[in-house]
């Protein structure tokens, strides 16, 4: 069992749980749930690459990044910086995250667009995102069959919520619904937690046309960044490069200025 499968069990217990703790009618009743979300600009991104700041205290294959961050610090940071979403891990026990991670900083930043980073494997926790102020919610093809894919995209667009439809490699794309319009390639192999940023210009050319592709794990360099965008990428979701300093809503303020400063 490599560790995504890990991941994965795990978290079926604890979406079994969970429902147990709070049944559905339950997350219906919280202010934030069904509420018009935020959507991502997409008219900024023709103006240049657009930054998805991360916020996650530790990862399984990086360890502990930031232990004791502040969500709403960084989630401030991040906003005045002119992120164009924010990434917040949910998962406890891998990444050291919590639902009260997010509802806080929706309840501090309001226009903020927020991303709930998590395993997601049943359509509960698609209410669950909308309960506690998520904008989009992430969807990663190597832990879902075509059919969940479409059942989970078409729930979330009930809700509201935006999807970023998340692969690897191109046999995933057969699972793409239609419906979804971020497509997320991620450098990093979810079963080996081995990167490679050589990936992203050999997977573009494999995306349907009129998503908008997204760049994530294991940016460390506007130089890269450059690259990815010249090959077809508009955002770029990044965590670790920032979540390593002492103020990553302040290192990702200057990425950005750096990144626009640059000729790419």
């Amino acid at each position: 069992m490599n560790l995504l499968q890990a991941i994965a069990e795990h978290k079926r217990v604890e979406i079994m749980k969970r429902k147990q703790k709070r049944p559905l009618p339950d997350l219906r009743s919280f202010p934030h749930y069904g509420r018009e979300t935020n959507p991502i600009d997409l008219e900024r991104l023709s103006e240049g690459p657009g930054i998805i700041g991360e916020f996650k205290r530790k990862s399984p294959s990086k360890g502990d990044l930031h232990p004791g961050a502040d969500p709403v610090k960084v989630a401030r940071g991040y906003h005045q910086a002119g992120v164009a979403a924010m990434s917040i891990l949910t998962d406890r026990d891998f990444f050291g995250g919590s639902f009260r991670d997010l509802l806080q900083v929706r309840e501090a930043i309001r226009d903020l667009v927020l991303l709930r980073k998590d395993f997601i494997l049943d359509p509960y926790q698609l209410h669950e995102s909308s309960a506690y102020g998520a904008d989009m919610v992430l969807l990663i093809a190597a832990l879902l069959e075509k059919q969940q894919v479409e059942e989970l995209s078409l729930e979330a667009r009930s809700l509201g919520l935006q999807v970023l439809f998340e692969v690897h490699g191109a046999d995933e794309l057969e699972k793409l619904h239609p419906s979804l319009s971020f497509v997320g390639v991620n450098n990093r192999d979810l079963r080996t937690f081995t990167v490679d940023t050589e990936l992203g210009p050999a997977l573009i050319r494999h995306l349907p046309p009129g998503v908008i592709p997204v760049s994530e794990s294991g940016i460390t360099s506007t130089g890269e960044v450059h690259m990815l965008h010249r090959s077809g990428y508009q955002l770029f979701l990044m965590g670790e490069r920032f979540m390593r300093q002492s103020d990553p809503g302040q290192a990702c303020g200057e990425f950005i200025r750096s990144l626009a400063g640059e000729v790419p």
